[in-house]
């Protein structure tokens, strides 16, 4: 059986053919051009590849990954800060007056964090977060393997959580970093990336070094709260940066020895996202499935 999987993104479209046992048999992206299209543009566009991806294979069923805050029950996209004209979407009710085919919409952070838990760095767990380092820095908390919304459907949006330096997104996000990196090495913020921090910290960059270590710490901070109000079996840590484990875990790890009792720091596994791009789309089809 083979269903039709996206990741809606504010940069680019994924999209997937996908078995249930989470195998790929076609992938591909398309931008989201946002600012020339916004949501109906968005919206064509992903309802064109399902009718072309319908010419080749009979599909049972849709699952979308996307950014915003997702209604779980309707699959309407309550909020989208990321895509002009996308809030109020109803991907359901579009899917199944076009297709007629099940369908299952949730927000992007969740849908990475159940597809680590099912094929990724959480297998095996029932509990876990999930922290997702990048523009901003976005959250996910799994219980007895169901995503908990809250009442705002916003649960886990950690980017406004308070740690001693300021707001996280403000202080932990990979758009954070890289902007105090450019200010200490006096670079144009608009030319320093991910990959270029990471250049002057495997140089040894003595500008560099301390605005890392205070990233990490701040990080750390943040992630100590999760662990102190959830206990989770696992914390992954995911986003383009967090790739760079060899950096990133010795600092992490250093810093949370300092801020939690060892009982609780090692009763929750640290890991880093294995699944890269796939787990979004993997999620959402793990929902599906279940």
């Amino acid at each position: 059986m083979i269903y039709s999987c996206f990741d809606i993104g504010g940069t680019a479209v994924k999209y997937g053919l996908i078995d249930e046992t989470g195998r790929f048999h076609k992938k591909g992206s398309v931008p989201t051009q946002t600012e020339t299209a916004g949501g109906p543009g968005l919206v064509h566009k992903v309802l064109s590849l399902i009718q072309r991806q319908l010419a080749d294979h009979p599909l049972q069923g849709i699952a979308i990954s996307t950014a915003g805050i997702v209604e779980p029950e309707t699959g309407r996209i309550e909020y989208a800060m990321s895509i002009p004209g996308y809030s109020g979407t109803d991907w359901k009710a579009l899917i199944g007056e076009e297709f007629d085919l099940p369908c299952v919409v949730e927000n992007d952070t969740n849908c990475a964090a159940l597809g680590e838990m099912w094929l990724g760095a959480g297998k095996g767990c029932r509990s876990l977060a999930a922290v997702t380092v990048g523009t901003s820095i976005g959250g996910a908390v799994i219980v007895n393997g169901q995503v908990l919304h809250g009442v705002s459907h916003a649960a886990g949006e950690i980017a406004y959580m308070r740690v001693p330096a300021g707001r996280l997104h403000d202080v932990a996000s990979a758009a954070s970093l890289c902007r105090a990196a450019a200010k200490a090495k006096a670079a144009n913020p608009e030319k320093v990336d991910g990959y270029q921090v990471c250049n002057w910290l495997d140089a040894g960059d003595p500008r560099v070094v301390p605005v890392f270590e205070k990233f990490c710490q701040n990080l750390a901070d943040g992630l100590t709260n999760i662990i102190s109000l959830i206990g989770p079996e696992c914390l992954i840590l995911g986003g383009g940066i967090m790739a760079r484990e060899d950096l990133i875990r010795p600092q992490l790890e250093k810093a949370l020895k300092t801020r939690l009792p060892e009982m609780m720091r090692q009763k929750t596994k640290l890991a880093f996202a294995s699944l890269q791009n796939d787990a979004g789309m993997l999620g959402a089809l793990y929902l599906l499935l279940h």
